[in-house]
């Protein structure tokens, strides 16, 4: 006749000593390199707290309608200028033209958020004139809404130059955000939404290199990347100069400083991982000591506990 096992339990075998003995010393050593040594392990693998942590996000850009131009007609410092600014056209005398501006910003996806920029200039010029420099910027509002409420007054900045004199200048890149600091992982930051371009009515106000000089001491910017540029010569007479430019606003990868609660749970995941085994390796270890009694210590059988 077969016989088939129905249940099975397993039977709990005590090991009890005083405190003052070498197996209490023991359980108390072994105890702590349990728990502590993963601890020491996770934190000594190099992330264990995530200091800093990232996430991708569509920036909502709006163009502001705020251009400063300046370009060079000759290679002796001659130029032509223009802005939105003004204060800046009070200041230029001859040297000011009023060009024809279009500016459409597309939202391609239908998501809600612009994606690119339309720029287009045309500037007006004399038939003597020739343009062999262009600097201009741009400006727009940046905003992020994700993690933090991130909201920034930005620019853009091209310049180009030729020995031969041109027609048009066409320009197409991205506006890239730049950090130097990561964002915080909650609340509202508007310390940089203040505008780029100070309108005073002195000129040391509209100089270029001043004003990019103080938009780069900041910790977040944007920039203009990935350019591909286009210089057209050869220009007809009482024809104006071209300015095109396609800004394109794209998804971001956005750094930023984990909260308590994140840190925490990132730490946990760790430190368990590393516990389980570590309880694996000594609890064999204390079966081994206590089983074949390297250590004094009193056994209690499991018929005895059933007695008491």
């Amino acid at each position: 006749m077969a016989i088939y096992e129905v249940f099975s339990q397993p039977s709990l075998i005590r090991y009890k000593t005083s405190v003052f003995t070498k197996a209490t010393l023991f359980s108390l050593i072994v105890w702590a390199l349990t728990y502590i040594s993963p601890l020491l392990v996770a934190y000594r693998s190099h992330g264990f707290w995530i200091k800093v942590n990232s996430y991708e996000e569509q920036p909502n850009v709006r163009f502001q309608y705020q251009v400063l131009m300046i370009a060079g007609t000759s290679t002796n410092g001659d130029f032509v200028a223009w802005s939105t600014f003004e204060n800046f056209n009070n200041l230029q005398g001859d040297h000011l033209r009023i060009p024809l501006v279009t500016a459409l910003e597309e939202d391609k996806n239908q998501d809600g958020k612009m994606d690119l920029l339309n720029f287009r200039l045309e500037l007006p010029l004399q038939s003597s004139e020739r343009v062999y420099s262009v600097q201009f910027l741009l400006t727009f509002s940046y905003q992020l809404f994700r993690m933090s409420t991130f909201i920034m007054q930005s620019m853009v900045y091209i310049q180009f130059s030729s020995p031969i004199s041109g027609s048009q200048l066409a320009v197409i890149g991205d506006l890239k955000l730049h950090q130097r600091e990561p964002l915080k992982h909650r609340g509202l930051d508007t310390r940089y939404n203040i505008s780029v371009v100070n309108d005073s009515p002195f000129a040391s106000s509209f100089d270029l290199a001043d004003i990019t000089a103080s938009y780069q001491d900041r910790n977040v910017t944007t920039v203009f990347a990935n350019p591909y540029t286009v210089w057209t010569p050869v220009r007809a007479a009482n024809a104006p100069f071209i300015i095109k430019a396609v800004i394109k606003y794209p998804v971001e990868v956005i750094t930023y400083q984990p909260g308590f609660w994140e840190m925490i749970k990132i730490a946990w995941i760790q430190y368990i991982s590393i516990l389980l085994i570590f309880m694996w390796v000594f609890e064999k270890i204390k079966i081994f000591v206590f089983e074949n009694h390297v250590l004094a210590a009193i056994m209690i059988s499991p018929y005895k506990q059933r007695q008491s």
